[in-house]
C-alpha cells in the first residue's frame, strides 16, 4: 500500500505484483492508477480511499482489503506496506478521536495500519516488508516525552502558538523509534517471521507538503535548497523508497537515505531502546482505545 501520488516508478519496478493504492484524495488515486496502467498494462491495481488520520477509516480499509482478497480468491497476505502519508500543518486541528491531525497522519495512523496488517504480512508466502518514510528533521529533536498526551499532540495545545515544525520533527522521530522497535520484536518472536522493517528518508523533495506555509517562505526555502543542490524532484526523491522496498530481507532495521542504496545512522535518540519500548506501549494503548471506541459503533 502506498500513500503518495508520485509512485509510478516503484510500481513499474514491481509490476509482477498485484497492487493496491491507498490515499485520501480520490482524484490523486485515479491519476496514480492511470499513470501506472499507462506504463504497464498488465499491472493489476485496486484503489482504496482512506483517511490515514482516522482510525475508523483505517479499520474500514482493513476490512475492505480483506474482503477484496477473499472475493478475488487471492492469497490472504500482504508483501509490501509503505507508510508515506504525511502533512505539515500550520494550525491545530483535531481528528474524530481528539488527536492532533499532524500526529495522527504522520505517526499514529501508520502505527495502527501496520498493526492491523501485520497478520497479513506475517502470512505472506514470501518475505514481506514494512517501509516507513521518515525525515532528516528528526535529528532536530534532542529530548522527548512519549506519554499519551504528547503522542496524540494534546500537550502541544497548551502553547500559545502551534509549533508545527516541532510536531513534524517529533512525528518523524516517532516513526523511526517504531520502526526499530517493531524490527526488534519480530526478531524475538518464538516462530521466526520473514517480515522486515525499514525506515527511509528521501531527503529534500519538491512536493506540496509546504502548501500551508506562506508562499513567500516556502519559495525561499526551496530556492535555498536548490542553490545548495539538495532539492530533488519527486521522480528522483522516490529513489530511497525504492531502495528500501527492494532491499534484501537482511536489511531489516536499516535507515536508507537519499537514494543510490545509501544507508546512514539515524540520530542517537532514535536508537534509545527504552524510549522505543515506552513509545510502543503508549501506541498500543492508543490502538486498543481506538478499537474499543470504534468497533462497537461499526457493529
Amino acid at each position: 500500500m502506498l500513500f503518495q501520488r508520485k509512485v509510478s516508478a516503484l510500481f513499474w519496478r514491481v509490476a509482477e505484483l498485484i497492487l493496491s493504492a491507498v490515499g485520501r484524495s480520490s482524484d490523486l488515486l485515479l491519476k496514480t492508477v492511470l499513470e501506472i496502467t499507462s506504463s504497464n498494462k498488465d499491472a493489476q491495481l485496486k484503489a482504496f480511499q482512506v483517511d490515514i488520520s482516522s482510525f475508523q477509516s483505517i479499520l474500514n480499509f482493513n476490512r475492505s482489503l480483506q474482503q477484496w482478497l477473499s472475493d478475488t480468491k487471492m492469497h490472504s497476505s500482504v508483501q509490501l506496506l509503505i507508510n508515506n502519508a504525511g502533512i505539515l500543518a500550520t494550525s491545530y486541528r483535531l481528528t474524530a478521536e481528539g488527536y492532533d491531525q499532524m500526529m495522527a497522519t504522520n505517526y499514529i495512523g501508520a502505527f495502527c495500519l501496520a498493526k492491523l496488517l501485520l497478520p497479513l504480512l506475517i502470512n505472506s508466502p514470501v518475505p514481506s516488508r514494512i517501509v516507513n518514510v521518515t525525515s532528516f528533521t528528526h535529528r532536530s529533536v534532542f529530548n522527548m516525552q512519549v506519554d499519551k498526551e504528547t503522542v496524540t499532540g494534546k500537550s502541544f495545545l497548551r502553547r500559545k502558538q502551534y509549533p508545527c515544525a516541532r510536531i513534524y520533527e517529533y512525528s518523524k522521530l516517532c516513526l523511526l523509534l517504531f520502526s526499530y522497535e517493531l524490527h526488534h520484536q519480530l526478531r524475538l518472536m518464538e516462530k521466526p517471521h520473514q517480515v522486515s522493517v525499514i525506515a527511509t528518508d528521501p531527503g529534500a523533495v519538491e512536493t506540496n507538503i509546504m502548501r500551508e506555509v506562506p508562499s513567500c517562505l516556502s519559495h525561499v526555502a526551496f530556492m535555498v535548497l536548490k542553490i545548495l543542490g539538495l532539492l530533488q524532484s519527486p521522480e528522483k526523491g522516490i529513489s530511497s523508497i525504492i531502495d528500501a522496498a527492494l532491499a534484501p530481507p537482511d536489511k531489516s532495521g536499516v535507515y536508507f537515505f537519499g537514494g543510490k542504496g545509501r544507508t546512514l545512522n539515524s540520530s542517537v535518540l532514535s536508537h534509545n531502546a527504552e524510549l522505543a519500548q515506552e513509545l510502543w506501549t503508549t501506541s498500543c494503548d492508543l490502538f486498543l482505545q481506538s478499537q474499543l471506541v470504534v468497533e462497537p459503533i461499526s457493529t
